[in-house]
């Protein structure tokens, strides 16, 4: 006996609104008569959703194409100023926050340092709380507003993401000492927005991943793993267009497999550890250790320029030999930890972001993928290519935006009025595979 579908009217509505979303988005503008054979729909249900949609006003007009015999084909795109999104990105240095259109085109940004307190759970709390006030105020966000209401906030916290008995979503950052932090209950209490505003907190390795598959250079692929390289080092893998790591589970903690047995001492207190070597304050500390000189005063960001300067001096002074030799092992490092991704999940490509390996990546790249192709078996390193991402230092940020997005796509393009942090800490993905054709990529 064939098993009855438990699929409701309801839901066949919300899953064509979704189609017809999503191939908009990422397939760029097309014509209602173009919207059948991308979706699948018929005629009459793309009507139906397009009528739906322009009266919700997410979808607008974008000018014509002609064709073959008849009128003019009027095309459609989904607006950027129906709806307005807020990405955090909880750094190891810094809280960034930015706004941003359904287009993820930026409309107000701040940052603030992580100084002497470091990561302290209400500092970090009061940062996001008041780099959100300034965001919405600056960008104008809210109903009736040139760029519309707001959708959702999505937050890229390091560390773990999980949820406690309660079913309440709580960050494990053993690195940066958060054990079972209710990040979303506290910005909840400390933001002041509407009540049924959705928050969604996520692994910044997955967030960065997401933005890179939807916009940068993981476009087209289905198998991919994407590494974030800041003070620290993260990753996310995607397996047949599906995002793992963060929130969903995965190798998020990518930076915590061992490389060294007894080797350096990790900061999250185990030894051996991949960001013992490979992240940008092991890599100073090292540097440092076998004699390098930090400029006064010196951040890490300006710490990695200093010692990419005196491995690669622009002036005509000879290359420092201890600088070039730490570079060098960091590359080894780097390129035996992704082959373990390789190994491991058969990527076909893998992507090196964050703001470490955007700034070490010029220079250590070629090395990096010596290393991963000697360290790893032959016939997956043969399929994987290593390149820099795309998205530039603000990927994280672009990226914890996708997590409401994507929210917002699979109900159809209907905003969360019913909170559920159950929900907000694992948002519905979109279909990928329709989501990859509809950049018209095969």
């Amino acid at each position: 006996m064939a098993e009855r579908s438990s699929r409701t009217v309801r839901d066949l509505r919300v899953g064509n609104r979704a189609a017809v979303l999503q191939r908009l988005y990422f397939g760029g503008p097309k014509s209602r008569q173009a919207l059948g054979p991308a979706t699948g729909l018929s005629s009459g249900s793309i009507s139906n959703v397009v009528a739906e949609l322009t009266a919700d006003g997410l979808l607008e007009e974008a000018g014509s194409v002609e064709s073959d015999g008849g009128r003019p084909r009027t095309l459609l795109r989904v607006a950027p100023s129906s709806g307005s999104l807020i990405g955090v990105d909880v750094g190891e240095t810094r809280v960034r926050v930015e706004a941003f259109d359904l287009a993820l085109t930026e409309l107000a940004r701040t940052e603030r340092l992580l100084t002497d307190s470091g990561h302290d759970v209400e500092t970090v709390v009061r940062h996001i709380g008041e780099g959100v006030a300034q965001v919405v105020t600056e960008a104008g966000i809210g109903p009736g507003t040139p760029h519309g209401p707001l959708i959702g906030v999505g937050v890229g916290v390091p560390g773990i993401v999980d949820l406690d008995d309660a079913g309440n979503t709580v960050v494990h950052g053993q690195t940066i000492g958060w054990d079972a932090v209710p990040l979303e209950a506290l910005l909840r209490e400390a933001i002041e927005l509407p009540a049924d505003t959705a928050y969604f907190v996520d692994n910044g390795a997955r967030a960065l991943g997401q933005a890179e598959m939807w916009f940068g250079g993981g476009r087209g692929a289905r198998d991919a793993a994407i590494v974030l390289i800041g003070s620290g080092v993260g990753a996310c893998v995607v397996t047949g267009g599906v995002i793992h790591g963060g929130a969903r589970g995965g190798p998020a903690e990518w930076g915590h497999l061992t490389v060294s047995v007894r080797g350096r001492r990790c900061r999250c207190g185990a030894r051996g550890c991949l960001e013992a070597y490979a992240g940008a304050e092991a890599l100073l500390a090292r540097w440092q250790e076998e004699g390098g000189t930090l400029p006064a005063d010196a951040d890490e960001e300006t710490g990695v320029s200093a010692l990419l300067a005196a491995a690669w001096p622009q002036d005509g002074t000879a290359p420092d030999p201890v600088a070039v030799r730490v570079l060098d092992e960091t590359a080894e490092y780097l390129g035996a930890g992704i082959s373990d991704l390789v190994n491991l999940f058969g990527p076909e490509r893998v992507l090196v972001g964050g703001w470490a390996g955007l700034q070490l990546g010029p220079r250590l790249l070629a090395a990096v993928r010596e290393y991963t192709e000697a360290y790893a078996l032959r016939h997956p390193a043969a399929r994987a290519t290593v390149e820099l991402g795309q998205l530039g230092p603000d990927a994280v940020t672009v990226g914890a935006a996708t997590l409401p997005l994507a929210d917002f796509f699979a109900r159809g393009g209907r905003r969360r009025t019913t909170p559920s942090r159950t929900e907000a800490a694992m948002p519905a993905a979109p279909d990928w595979q329709a989501v990859l054709e509809g950049r018209g990529v095969r």
